[in-house]
């Protein structure tokens, strides 16, 4: 009973602290709509007498990496193919641009140059258009912005500025180092370009272009869109790679990942948690990878690890577990390079990790390894079965737990084997076969010109037991 307790309060602690990191990424993946490729999405059709076209609506949401980027030039290219399709209209929400100055400005160029006129529109309510994602703005057909959304901080042209519209350019020196904020109709006057569209329908309506009719059968005149439109977002497979350069979601991961990896190698086997942590530290590493992540503060999170597995393996929280707090907290705090990974993040693997190493772990590796209820002077001399080949490590299965072992006096044993315990060194068992060990090299033969018979020896004979209390002391 006291076992199941131990082991209640063990999963208990582990999943407070790794369940708030999960917390974490899920966030950050459902702050993306999970919706089909435009082409995959129906049509919503007025059927009027005379096609007045399609319009697409396109969600870009996130920073600007490698996948959004190939995504919305596949939409361009896609608008330039159909002769049914209007226009494009960009939805932006942004905090930047992740790609590189050749990939940037090859999109921006697509943009300007479309042959189908490409719009942008910042929504909605909160969204923003910063960093080099700002400079887009300037090379779009037509601007909307929502209520509450800011554009701006968007830094030295990355882009010929021989693109920007006349209006964005009288503007940009403005936006270069300072965010704007868009709140009300003067806004609209202030800066000369775009204008202020609090819906994505009002904002079409005013569209130059998109057709729509007055019904006057109502008790006031409705506008009712003839134009048609179609809305699409990144594929589902697609918008979860993309949530991988997110930096909150890369940062937990990576971290998620190394603990769950670090969990699994203390439990002697390969389980659903190091397949998910294999999973979630490639995962991270990738969106590592992508964002601008400083390597050192990388490598100081994978050294956190490793300070706190030194200090799991003994039970007890010491010297190396306030190592590894020191070795979190620095890489985190400076993990990205220009980029915010934001205070929930940041609290949430903090607060995480620190749950599950100093508390969580240490009590997993206790009620695992039975170390609190199962004395050394009793495991030693006890007989197990080898179930992974000691040679010179492997797993010993000794009163239904399996145990870490490695050879004693360099003797392998066997897969089926029994094998008895010599000796005990932290959580891991020194074994031998049950027969045939090598010689302990404390057993020597008679000196030399002494009695071959033991009767002249000045060796004294050892007692079994002191032995064993000696290897064990």
């Amino acid at each position: 009973m006291l076992t199941r307790l131990r082991r209640l309060a063990t999963l208990t602690s582990i999943s407070l602290g790794l369940l708030g990191m999960l917390l974490g990424v899920l966030a950050g993946s459902m702050g993306s709509a999970a919706a089909q490729d435009t082409q995959d999405i129906a049509v919503q059709d007025t059927a009027p007498t005379v096609d007045p076209g399609r319009v697409n609506v396109v969600e870009v949401s996130g920073y600007f990496d490698a996948v959004l980027v190939d995504f919305v030039l596949q939409q361009i290219d896609m608008a330039e193919a159909d002769d049914n399709v209007n226009g494009v209209v960009l939805q932006l929400n942004s905090p930047g641009v992740l790609v590189d100055d050749e990939s940037f400005a090859e999109l921006a160029d697509r943009i300007a140059n479309s042959s189908v006129p490409i719009s942008i529109w910042v929504g909605p309510s909160g969204a923003e258009a910063r960093g080099r994602s700002a400079q887009l703005l300037g090379v779009a057909s037509d601007v909307g912005i929502a209520n509450g959304s800011d554009f701006g901080d968007a830094g030295e042209p990355a882009i010929d500025e021989s693109m920007f519209s006349p209006e964005f350019a009288a503007v940009y020196p403005q936006l270069e180092n300072q965010t704007k904020e868009f709140k009300d109709e003067g806004d609209d006057v202030a800066f000369g370009f775009g204008r202020l569209s609090p819906t994505i329908i009002l904002y079409l309506l005013d569209l130059p272009g998109f057709e729509s009719s007055i019904d006057t059968s109502g008790e006031e005149p409705t506008r009712i869109p003839e134009t048609r439109v179609a809305f699409g977002a990144l594929s589902v497979f697609k918008q979860q790679v993309h949530n991988l350069g997110s930096p909150p979601v890369a940062y937990l991961l990576f971290i998620m990942g190394m603990a769950l990896l670090l969990f699994e190698f203390f439990t002697a086997g390969i389980g659903v948690a190091g397949i998910i942590g294999a999973g979630s530290f490639i995962g991270g590493a990738y969106g590592l990878d992508v964002l601008p992540a400083r390597w050192w503060a990388v490598a100081l999170l994978i050294l956190a690890m490793l300070a706190f597995g030194i200090d799991v393996q003994t039970g007890v929280p010491r010297f190396w577990t306030v190592m590894g707090a020191i070795f979190l907290l620095v890489g985190s705090l400076f993990l990205y390079e220009g980029i915010s990974l934001g205070w929930v993040a940041l609290l949430t693997g903090l607060i995480g990790i620190m749950l599950a190493m100093v508390n969580g772990m240490p009590s997993m590796v206790r009620t695992r390894f039975s170390t609190a209820t199962i004395g050394r002077q009793n495991m030693l001399g006890e007989l197990g079965e080898v179930v992974e080949a000691v040679a010179p490590e492997g797993v010993v299965l000794i009163n239904g737990a399996r145990w870490r072992a490695r050879t004693n006096r360099a003797t392998p044993v066997a897969v089926g084997e029994r094998a008895r315990v010599a000796a005990i060194d932290g959580l891991v068992l020194e074994v031998e076969p049950e027969e045939g060990a090598a010689r302990d090299y404390r057993e020597r033969g008679p000196k030399d010109g002494e009695d071959t018979d033991g009767e002249d020896s000045d060796l004294e004979d050892t007692d079994l037991e002191d032995s064993v209390e000696a290897v064990d002391s």
